[in-house]
């Protein structure tokens, strides 16, 4: 009952913190700018779903496939919008083919080269790397958040959600002994709170007219 329970509020808020990034698809299509949009998120999250579908497939976990298939087709979608606004492509289509490389690699590798037996604990730790690179990224942009006063560049639906689902992912983990999936996902806690920290620091009424700080 409680893992089922557990089960269903992973889905519900797993899927609402990718679907956050509808909003800035919606900016994309309407401004035909990426301006303000942070790209590392969309890439990272992406490598995070197909990492994690190949590991449910593997385990066969419901939960894990169902999520994260859903979320690599959305995180797909954000990147090719992404790139085709973005004025600078090749840096974009560069770090895009990197991942590809990766992921495409590591199924090669956890294929070809890694036994049966110990294949879920080495794509488990894959997996987990990526995991925290996907809660890291939205980080990168802290200095320019401090620099600027602003937290114009951070989502707050996008924090609420990674906490949310975070920590959903952390009891859903601990309920099924999984420390693969308990382990990666305690630093989306800790990088939600130091976020809701920044918008606690640097309130909207605080900010300053806004005007865009070179990358």
């Amino acid at each position: 009952m409680v893992l089922s329970v557990l089960a269903g509020l992973c889905l519900a808020a797993t899927l609402a913190m990718f679907a956050t990034g509808l909003s800035d698809l919606r900016q994309m299509l309407a401004t035909k700018s990426v301006e303000n949009i942070q790209f590392l998120p969309f890439l990272t999250t992406d490598a995070n779903n197909l990492s994690w579908l190949g590991y449910g497939c593997l385990k066969g976990d419901g939960t894990v496939i169902t999520v994260n298939a859903i979320g690599a087709a959305l995180q797909t979608l954000y990147i090719l919008v992404y790139l085709y606004y973005s004025p600078a492509k090749r840096p974009v289509l560069l770090q895009v083919l990197l991942l590809l490389a990766v992921v495409v690699t590591g199924c090669g590798y956890f294929t070809i080269l890694v036994d049966t037996g110990t294949r879920l604990a080495h794509l488990g730790l894959f997996c987990s790397v990526f995991t925290i690179s996907m809660y890291l990224s939205p980080l990168a942009d802290l200095a320019k958040v401090i620099r600027s006063k602003s937290t114009r560049c951070l989502s707050f639906p996008l924090t609420v959600t990674t906490l949310v689902a975070s920590s959903s992912w952390t009891l859903y983990g601990l309920q099924l002994h999984d420390p693969y999936i308990t382990v990666p996902n305690v630093p989306g806690i800790v990088t939600s709170l130091v976020r809701f920290w920044l918008f606690q620091r640097y309130r909207p009424e605080q900010e300053k007219p806004y005007s865009p700080l070179p990358a």
